[in-house]
């Protein structure tokens, strides 16, 4: 989700994340954005994704208070659906130079342990300003 994240806010310059979902090697996310991709705009993130993957960059974890993240890493860290209320520490994934976000797991230690990704449907929704991004980790 952090890879496919960064590559569309990279190539496609979307913004926050509306939702998230991944179960086992099968995951989408929703972003905010203006307009439905070309299919080579998608071509270019899921280049962008797989490349950043084969990097192995560190995905560097933090617990820390909230105002303490807040302070150190500004609003990056949000995306737009809530933190749960009267939550006072934060867990945070970051691979540096590409994404940072608040997140409930724990990860792999670098973006090799991933895999390769395959992006698969893409669908705007025009009422939302969103684009939901399949994928799945290919074998």
């Amino acid at each position: 989700m952090h890879v496919v994240k960064g590559a569309a806010e990279r190539v496609l310059g979307a913004k926050k994340t509306a939702s998230i979902y991944v179960s086992g090697g099968h995951g989408r996310i929703s972003v905010q954005y203006e307009r439905k991709p070309t299919e080579e705009e998608m071509k270019k993130v899921e280049k962008a994704a797989n490349e950043k993957i084969a990097e192995g960059a560190e995905m560097l974890e933090f617990e820390m208070e909230k105002a303490e993240a807040e302070g150190h890493f500004g609003n990056d860290i949000y995306d737009l659906f809530p933190v749960p209320t009267g939550a006072s520490r934060l867990h945070i994934v970051r691979i540096p130079d590409w994404n940072i976000n608040c997140c409930n797991e724990r990860h792999v230690e670098n973006t090799l342990q991933i895999g390769k990704i395959r992006l698969g449907r893409a669908r705007y929704r025009n009422s939302r300003r969103e684009l939901e991004i399949e994928f799945d980790l290919a074998d």
